[in-house]
């Protein structure tokens, strides 16, 4: 065969796979519209929050940077401030990753492993439930991807400028979207600092360049902090808990068994039995590079977990990388048995969820626990807070503003009575604001008065004691699912003292 006819054989084939992965993407992208579009959930408070602060153009807020605002505030201006069109970016963001996925599979093993491994990653348990909410991971894991893809380019190519200016433009927007992009540079100098012939790369421009993009991209958002008394980096300090007792295996173990729920209990497990065949016998050099960008995510996180504590899905940028390893080794390997099962478990889940979340509020666990209670009743909460106001104002006695007892409470109200003038004020009951709301919208003394208190807390004392009259209007059980109900007590407060 000559060159020429070998050359287009494989254009043809990256041409076809390409096909295959459109049509397999874009089925898996109009499911999960539809599943939004059916979703009867509400807000879940964080969601609630980013909302809040898509209204308020910033380079920061007070526990993530700022892209993610960015993004709910392109979607709403489009589609409109409904459920769906808060949590739309999520099932877009992940399906351009997983398109990403593929260019990193196909550059390093060809295009049928790079359209397992996009299959694969937009099918993973974390993502399917990620699809279904807007959340920081959604914009970082496809700047991740994206980095990846620009680093492999680097890697094979010296001349192409075009990966420098990538991987800047990812590290930039995915340190925007959240700090842990910051662990692609780690994983980088690791990869690096044990593949001696990769060691060109600290004299390549092309990395320098990326770096320095990344940098000015992040400028803003430090810039931010460094006015607002760094409130993001003492948020995210606070969120490690390293104070108080150390070393919690018991956590440590329990994250590392959460991860065969965000990866997959076949895909993890096949992770797990390749790293200790790589630690016998070696690695080659592309499993190398995508090891360097997934093993010490997962181990820095579980350290994390042994010290303190760690949420489940800490560790989702290492399942990129992951992905493509672990498709590729099942793939070379002949086990066709357990890729097949693999599909097989998280396609069942991915559906599983989508069923489970249109049903959300109709049906209880064995238990007679409601899994969706967090994401339900807050409708509820809000339409109760109106009667009061409105009671008010049929009275003679308007209420000058709403107070609350917890963020999770005060970014649904914002939600939820976002057509109510009556502002919705945090209380700040200490030296420090612990959340966006106390940093910025805190109820002070100057308000108008009489003011509502909504509080989910048994106990207001810490609040009801710093006014001279207070007194209960109802202590209300509004339902949160199918078996679940919230308490909320309303107060009225009037002659506030202060802090």
């Amino acid at each position: 065969m000559s060159t020429a006819t070998a050359t287009t054989a494989l254009e043809d084939s990256h041409a076809s796979w390409r096909r295959r992965l459109w049509l397999a993407l874009g089925a898996i992208l109009v499911l999960r519209l539809a599943a939004l579009a059916l979703n009867p959930t509400d807000l879940f408070f964080d969601e609630a929050q980013y909302w809040t602060w898509s209204l308020e153009p910033a380079f920061g807020y007070y526990s993530k940077p700022p892209l993610i605002a960015w993004a709910i505030a392109l979607s709403t201006g489009l589609c409109g401030s409904s459920e769906m069109c808060i949590r739309l970016p999520s099932p877009i963001f992940h399906t351009a990753t997983a398109a990403a996925v593929y260019m990193l599979g196909a550059r390093l093993y060809g295009p049928r492993t790079g359209f397992l491994s996009a299959l694969a990653f937009a099918t993973l348990p974390g993502v399917s439930l990620s699809a279904g909410i807007i959340s920081t991971d959604v914009p970082l894991l496809l700047f991740w991807a994206l980095a990846l893809v620009a680093f492999g380019a680097m890697i094979e190519e010296r001349k192409p400028l075009w990966p420098g200016l990538l991987l800047g433009a990812a590290l930039g927007l995915g340190l925007n979207a959240k700090y842990a992009m910051a662990y692609f540079v780690l994983c980088a100098g690791l990869y690096v600092a044990f593949t001696p012939h990769r060691r060109w790369l600290l004299a390549d421009r092309r990395l320098w360049l990326g770096l320095g993009i990344g940098i000015a991209l992040i400028v803003p958002n430090l810039a931010w902090n460094a006015s607002n008394s760094f409130a993001t980096f003492s948020h995210t300090a606070d969120n490690a808990k390293w104070g108080g007792a150390m070393f919690h295996p018991g956590k440590a173990l329990e994250f590392l068994g959460a991860q065969f729920g965000v990866f997959g209990p076949v895909l993890f497990g096949a992770l797990l039995v390749a790293v200790w065949r790589w630690w016998r016998v070696g690695l080659g050099d592309r499993e190398r590079v995508l090891l360097a960008f997934s093993l010490p995510i997962i181990v820095i996180v579980a350290t994390q977990a042994f010290i303190s504590r760690a949420h489940a899905n800490w560790a989702a940028p290492a399942y990129v990388a992951a992905t493509v390893l672990v498709i590729a080794v099942l793939e070379r390997e002949a086990e066709r048995r357990w890729l097949r099962a693999s599909f097989w478990v998280n396609g069942a889940v991915m559906a599983l969820l989508i069923v489970a979340v249109g049903l959300a509020g109709r049906f209880a666990l064995p238990g007679g626990s409601d899994p969706f209670a967090r994401t339900l009743g807050w409708r509820e909460v809000a339409a109760a807070t109106r009667g009061k106001l409105d009671a008010a104002r049929t009275a003679g006695r308007p209420f000058g503003a709403v107070i609350t007892d917890e963020r999770a409470l005060t970014a649904e109200l914002l939600y939820y009575m976002r057509e109510e003038p009556t502002p919705v004020l945090a209380w700040l009951g200490r030296a420090r604001p612990q959340d966006h709301y106390e940093l910025k919208r805190p109820f002070s003394k100057g308000a108008p008065e009489p003011v509502l208190l909504v509080a989910l807390r048994a106990d207001s004392t810490h609040i009801t004691d710093r006014f001279d009259r207070a007194a209960q209007l109802s202590r209300d059980a509004l339902p949160a699912g199918r078996s679940v109900r919230r308490r909320v007590t309303f107060f009225a407060l009037e002659g506030f003292r202060g802090h």
